[in-house]
């Protein structure tokens, strides 16, 4: 008995000094995150039970989506994925980053190379035909990018009738812009429309002012942004087409983002560094 009570002595004796240590370094380990539970055969449900999820954005997006010295790209889409990500249970070391251009977004999603596009994605009705938007997580507007100083003193979209001007094929903003008349020179990506405009080839790029932005910033002293923006672009997330119940998750995770201010705190370590905070938007829970 004197055996016994003394062995139930010590190990009261280890738990004890086993909490202090805890506690003597400051803030004991917090418990690890619950894994979410989903309905089975929701798209949450197999990503959860994957532990990954594949995510197309962009890779030449200052502030959005950039290609960063890891190979990962970084940016503002890069910050909104890993939030969708985190809120099925899947850590950021665990997303698969897919480039994705403006021309094959919609395809990616189609044949499933991506689970997900956040890719500065501007939602619109033709796009709802073929895939479905969750969002917007924010609303840009179409500019225009002209040399430094604005030589050719080009005040909006009017003044480049007739004029070339660059911008990416299968944009929103390839077709907004050949309304206006121009000359229309596309490329794959926006960063290829840099070098035109410096060598007088083309006398402007158009496309959101946020990664017109982003790109005069990365080229400081080179161009500069109209900040006269003629539309109004809403971003949102591009997952397949009628997948109802993700949408709706991804809808909520957006609210809860918005409200908890894990949004604000993705936009001020990317594109914040440049542009003001705003105002996040109202998420569009629209019916097919």
């Amino acid at each position: 008995m004197r055996l016994k009570k003394s062995l139930m002595i010590s190990a009261i004796a280890v738990a004890s000094i086993l909490g202090l240590g805890a506690c003597a370094g400051g803030e004991a380990t917090p418990p690890a995150a619950e894994t979410p539970t989903f309905e089975a055969g929701t798209t949450m449900a197999k990503l959860a039970d994957a532990g990954t999820i594949t995510i197309g954005t962009k890779f030449d997006q200052p502030l959005f989506g950039l290609k960063g010295p890891s190979g990962d790209p970084v940016g503002f889409d890069v910050e909104i994925g890993k939030i969708i990500a985190k809120s099925l249970g899947i850590a950021a070391d665990k997303i698969k980053w897919v480039e994705t251009v403006s021309k094959n977004r919609e395809p990616f999603i189609e044949n499933k190379t991506v689970d997900i596009v956040v890719a500065t994605y501007t939602i619109n009705d033709k796009r709802k035909e073929v895939i479905s938007f969750a969002g917007p997580y924010y609303n840009a507007g179409q500019d225009i990018l002209v040399l430094a100083g604005n030589p050719e003193g080009i005040k909006g979209p009017e003044d480049l009738k007739g004029k070339n001007v660059c911008s990416v094929a299968g944009s929103t903003s390839e077709k907004n812009i050949a309304e206006y008349g121009v000359n229309l020179i596309t490329t794959d990506t926006y960063s290829n429309c840099l070098e035109p405009l410096r060598q007088g080839k083309v006398i402007a790029v158009t496309t959101d002012n946020v990664i017109l932005a982003g790109l005069a910033d990365q080229n400081a002293g080179e161009f500069e942004v109209l900040s006269n923006p003629f539309t109004e672009e809403p971003y949102g997330i591009g997952l397949g087409h009628d997948d109802d119940a993700f949408r709706t998750f991804i809808n909520d995770v957006l609210e809860k983002a918005y409200a908890d201010g894990s949004w604000k705190a993705a936009w001020e370590s990317t594109a914040g560094k440049v542009l003001k905070t705003p105002e996040p938007p109202a998420v569009d829970r629209y019916s097919n």
